[in-house]
């Protein structure tokens, strides 16, 4: 007689498939997560190396915006080298505002 049980089936059946799709499934998920966290990390570091450049992009950002507005207000009250530099700006795109005050 062959080994299995009382009805004459293999023992294992579909519980030996179904276990090793299940094991799998959680040993993918693991790798997933795995991944997904290694991923998270290198980015959360390459944010961190940008950092200082982003805050000197933004300090001269703010010394462009500064230097503009003051040029802008020197042409508004009749400066000819002002009014030389706006113009300039007004022929490439570039329009400069004075800020209210």
């Amino acid at each position: 007689m062959s080994p299995g049980d009382r009805h004459g089936r293999a023992i294992g059946g579909w519980q030996l498939p179904f276990i090793l799709v299940i094991a799998s499934f959680f040993l993918l998920i693991a790798f997933e997560t795995g991944y997904a966290i290694h991923d998270r990390k290198a980015l959360a570091d390459q944010r961190r190396l940008q950092e200082p450049s982003v805050q000197e992009a933004i300090k001269l950002r703010q010394q462009l915006e500064t230097l503009a507005a003051k040029t802008a207000r020197l042409a508004a009250e009749g400066d000819e080298g002002a009014k030389t530099v706006v113009d300039q700006m007004k022929r490439q795109g570039v329009t400069l505002t004075s800020p209210n005050q």
